[in-house]
């Protein structure tokens, strides 16, 4: 993933699990796969996310994961497929651009945390995707994998509906969850160029209307 993103136009809106880049936001305690957040929204949260490093790593950070890893680094293969499956229900493929699964967020979060000296982090993700799972399993009585598509958006809007002031560790988990995935979706080349339509430093032809200083 880059670490470098560029001006877009896309945001979440706070309580919104799904559909992060789409139409409107979803009241406290419904979200439809088409929800939107706006660009505006995007980028506030982007920035902020951009200010304060994610975790504490070592002195000799690698560079990021490729995209499509033989087996993760940190997480165990049924953890990564939830949180490969999260990842892309909060930002979802659509007309637009590719969502979360095809820009790798799974793997950028998964390296990341590979690398870090952070164990309390690293401890909070394996608890976070354990807290998913249990409340599948009290909303629908499986494994949130193992629920519809439906079933496993009704789990995600369960833990939306708290993201303001979470209480239990599932509304606390998709905090982190969230942020960490709008991050690295925004910061992949996914997100900065299939998405945000980043061209890079490009000559500008024509006529320039400048700004008058006097």
């Amino acid at each position: 993933m880059s670490d470098t993103t560029s001006g877009g136009r896309r945001g979440p809106r706070s309580g919104s699990p799904a559909g992060t880049r789409r139409r409107g936001a979803p009241d406290a305690h419904r979200v439809e796969p088409q929800d939107a957040l706006s660009r505006r929204e995007m980028l506030e949260v982007t920035a902020a996310a951009l200010a304060t490093p994610l975790l504490k790593v070592g002195p000799a950070t690698a560079p990021p994961a490729p995209a499509l890893p033989s087996a993760p680094k940190f997480f165990t293969a049924p953890e990564f497929a939830l949180l490969d499956e999260l990842s892309d229900l909060i930002i979802p493929t659509d007309a637009h651009s590719p969502g979360a699964r095809v820009a790798g967020v799974a793997t950028y979060i998964d390296f990341r945390l590979s690398e870090s000296l952070d164990t309390d982090q690293q401890a909070k993700w394996h608890s976070g995707l354990a807290a998913v799972d249990t409340l599948s399993q009290e909303l629908h009585g499986k494994a949130f994998l193992q629920g519809t598509p439906e079933q496993r958006l009704a789990v995600l809007t369960k833990m939306a509906a708290g993201e303001k002031d979470p209480k239990t560790p599932a509304e606390h988990f998709f905090q982190q969850l969230k942020g960490w995935t709008v991050r690295a979706y925004y910061t992949s080349k996914v997100g900065i160029h299939a998405d945000q339509r980043y061209k890079g430093n490009v000559y500008q032809r024509g006529d320039y209307a400048g700004y008058d200083a006097k």
